[in-house]
């Protein structure tokens, strides 16, 4: 079953593509034809190119991986925000920092850094500094939270990038590429679908258009992120089992070594018994 249709695609205003002298020929396989000097998506192909990308994130999810969306476009980063961390994912809505995946070191080390000015206004070393010192950590503290605060759980390097609108992020697209890092993207019909893994035909500048892809990835996301979870479960329950079953063959010769000399035990003491009588 498909995790969209035509009609809630259609209702969003998935279809509606930029004017045609703006578009990329790349994307010809999926309009579906000329409006008004306008070029319509194909929704047939952009449903079927959902479900491809959803499955993908699904087993990437289910793997414990993370995957890192992007979007700063006015229109998206609120809903990409809101998405994102409802299936505990990180995202970057604000400037996408240079370098950010090919010198991610550097980044964690910022990130490091907005933590431990963190524990030492908890712990009090602030107290004794003067107010313009304050002031000035107060306002890094806000910048670093600004823009790393959503990657502040990222450890190590995303599993996968999910992009809204790959011109406008093409840095973050190219430095993925690099890294070999596999790319999730909304493509609108002036970009180029190219360098791309799983690809999204559709209107990256609305924002229902944004949202209805987002609940489709997102769903599948969460599935992955559930099915994790009993497969933690289950494993942790057979992994108990099979202790107790060691357990009981580890207790087992000592138990018949005790039911051996029990029944050692009892036809002498029957030979006892009419003796003392």
């Amino acid at each position: 079953m498909s995790r969209t249709n035509f009609d809630q695609l259609l209702q969003a205003g998935c279809h509606f593509g930029h004017l045609k002298r703006k578009w990329n020929p790349a994307m010809a396989p999926y309009i579906f034809m000329e409006r008004n000097g306008i070029h319509i998506i194909d929704l047939n192909k952009t449903v079927a190119k959902i479900d491809e990308a959803a499955e993908a994130l699904k087993a990437i999810a289910k793997s414990g991986k993370k995957v890192l969306f992007v979007a700063t476009k006015k229109q998206a980063k609120d809903i990409v925000a809101e998405k994102a961390a409802s299936v505990n994912m990180p995202y970057v809505i604000e400037r996408w920092p240079g370098g950010m995946l090919t010198n991610f070191p550097t980044i964690r080390k910022a990130v490091k850094k907005m933590t431990n000015i963190d524990k030492l206004m908890n712990d009090g070393t602030f107290s004794n500094l003067s107010k313009r010192e304050l002031l000035q950590i107060t306002r890094q503290r806000a910048k670093l939270e600004k823009n790393l605060g959503s990657i502040a759980d990222l450890t190590r390097l995303p599993s996968a990038l999910f992009v809204i609108d790959v011109m406008k992020e093409h840095i973050a697209v190219k430095e993925a590429n690099r890294l070999g890092i596999p790319v999730f993207a909304v493509v609108d019909t002036n970009s180029d679908p190219n360098n791309v893994d799983y690809m999204i035909p559709a209107n990256d500048d609305a924002k229902d258009s944004v949202e209805v892809i987002l609940d489709a990835v997102c769903g599948a996301i969460a599935e992955g992120l559930e099915e994790r979870k009993a497969e933690k479960a289950d494993d942790k329950a057979a992994a108990e089992q099979a202790e107790e079953a060691a357990e009981g063959r580890r207790h087992a010769p000592r138990r018949a070594r005790r039911d051996e000399a029990a029944a050692e035990a009892a036809p002498a003491a029957e030979e006892e018994a009419p003796a003392a009588e």
